[in-house]
C-alpha cells in the first residue's frame, strides 16, 4: 500500500524496520539457544565426579530408552536432569523441516540440568539414537539432597559457569573470521577422536549465524582441497593440520 502523506511514509518505514529488527532478534535468539544446547550437551561438560554420583545415587532413577524415544522434548517443563550411562543421544532443536541436531552425546553426558535448576522449560529435545540407559535426577528430590552437600552443589555450579565462559570464548573467537575460517574452526572444535562431526549444514549455519549456502560453499572449498569429506549430516576431517591453517588464516 502506498502512502502519499509524508508522515505516513515515515510510519511505514518504521514498521518495516521494526519487522526486520524482530526477525534479526529471533535469529539471534535461535543462535543463542543452539549454542547453549550444544555446549551443555557436550561430553566434556561433566559437573559430577564418581564420588559425587555415589552421594546422589539414592535419589536417582534408572531408565532405559529404545532408539527413537525421548528423554525430554523442547518446551516441556524441566522437571529432571539426566546422566547418560550408556548409548547415544541426539540433542536437537525445532521440529519437522526445522529440526536441527546440535549435538550427539554418549556415556557421561549430563542433560537438562541447567533448565532444571532454573525451573524453566527444556531448551532442546533429547532423543535416543541407540539403546540408552540413563540416571534420572528429579528436581524435587535432588535439590534437598544438594542442600545437604554444598560442596557438590558448588562443583556443579562452577562446571556450569565454566561451560558458559568457554561457549562465550568460542563465539567471540569466531566473530572476526571469514565464513570459511568460522566453519573450519567449528569443525576442529567439534570433531571427535576419529575426526567425525555429526552436524548438518543447517545446524552449522544456525550456530554461526550465517546462511546455509555460505556454509555449503565453505565446505565445498574444503572438500576440493581434500581437507574434509562430507555426507548426510556427517563430516570427516581428513587433514586436521591443513584445516587448522585455514581456521587461523
Amino acid at each position: 500500500m502506498l502512502y502519499w502523506d509524508a508522515s505516513h511514509r515515515r510510519i511505514g518505514k518504521i514498521v518495516t524496520v521494526g519487522t526486520v529488527g524482530l526477525d534479526a532478534m529471533k535469529r539471534a535468539d535461535q543462535q543463542h539457544l543452539a549454542w547453549l544446547a550444544r555446549s551443555f550437551g557436550r561430553q566434556d561438560y561433566l559437573p559430577l565426579s564418581s564420588a559425587d554420583l555415589g552421594v546422589l545415587a539414592p535419589v536417582a532413577e534408572v531408565l532405559s530408552r529404545y532408539p527413537g524415544t525421548h528423554l525430554f522434548k523442547e518446551g516441556e517443563p524441566a522437571q529432571a536432569a539426566y546422566l547418560v550411562e550408556s548409548g547415544e543421544v541426539d540433542i536437537y532443536r525445532g521440529e519437522g523441516a526445522n529440526r536441527r541436531v546440535v549435538s550427539r552425546v554418549g556415556a557421561g553426558s549430563m542433560l537438562g540440568d541447567i533448565a532444571m535448576f532454573q525451573s524453566r522449560n527444556y531448551m532442546s529435545s533429547a532423543q535416543a539414537v541407540t539403546r540408552v540407559r540413563v540416571f534420572r535426577f528429579e528436581r524435587d528430590r535432588i535439590l534437598p539432597l544438594l542442600g545437604q552437600h554444598p560442596a557438590i552443589c558448588m562443583r556443579w555450579l562452577v562446571a556450569g559457569l565454566s561451560q558458559l565462559e568457554e561457549t562465550q570464548r568460542r563465539v567471540i573467537g569466531l566473530m572476526h573470521k571469514t565464513v570459511l575460517g568460522q566453519v573450519s574452526d567449528l569443525l576442529l572444535e567439534e570433531a571427535d577422536d576419529h575426526g567425525e562431526i555429526y552436524l548438518s549444514q543447517s545446524t552449522i549455519a544456525t550456530l554461526l549465524g550465517v546462511s546455509r549456502q555460505s556454509v555449503n560453499e565453505a565446505l565445498g572449498r574444503l572438500r576440493d582441497q581434500k581437507v574434509v569429506e562430507t555426507g548426510y549430516r556427517h563430516i570427516r576431517v581428513l587433514d586436521s593440520a591443513r584445516l587448522r591453517v585455514v581456521a587461523d588464516s
